[in-house]
């Protein structure tokens, strides 16, 4: 695997390294090694997937606060999304800095996501799944979220939300003494 470290310190865009012959290819998608050597969270406890009906449809931007803040490695299995993350880590120098990355069935990449960072995703076509890998438990009580459309953050999102839920848009704006 490629792990490539974008802009927010411990967050990674990863890519496969497919081997190849007449039948197709063979790749790894998760290396407890390899995460290791790169001093990212290797405790996988939960897979999610998301199935998204239509192109628009946004979901997030949410996140578990302590003590079950979680790490997340996202991919694309069907379709594609653009993927988004905010490092809420008050302490971070990138704090409030978001970065996206188009996750496809046909790229293959994924999206290391460490804790203290909220996530979300906006659909590119119809018919479009999202499988997440969590190193964390799901924790009603730890679950929180920021809006999508939050001024303090700025997203750029590529296509008009026709697809949002009533949970998603309930949430506040930053609160500026922290997650």
């Amino acid at each position: 695997m490629i792990f490539k470290e974008t802009k927010l310190k411990g967050a990674y865009i990863i890519e496969i390294e497919p081997i190849q012959d007449v039948r197709g290819f063979f790749a790894r998608s998760f290396c407890q090694e390899e995460f290791m050597e790169h001093g990212l969270n290797k405790s996988i406890v939960q897979c999610n997937m998301s199935f998204n009906k239509k192109r628009g449809t946004l979901r997030g931007m949410h996140y578990q606060v302590a003590p079950h803040e979680e790490a997340k490695l996202v991919r694309c299995t069907k379709g594609s999304v653009y993927d988004v993350i905010i490092d809420l880590r008050p302490a971070s120098p990138t704090y409030c800095q978001w970065v996206s990355v188009e996750l496809s069935a046909e790229n293959h990449r994924m999206l290391y996501i460490p804790e203290g960072f909220a996530h979300g995703f906006q659909t590119l076509e119809d018919n479009t799944e999202v499988f997440y890998q969590m190193s964390e438990f799901y924790h009603p009580e730890s679950a929180r979220g920021v809006r999508w459309d939050d001024p303090a953050f700025g997203i750029e999102w590529p296509v008009a939300v026709n697809m949002i839920s009533l949970k998603d848009i309930s949430y506040s704006s930053l609160n500026p003494t922290g997650y």
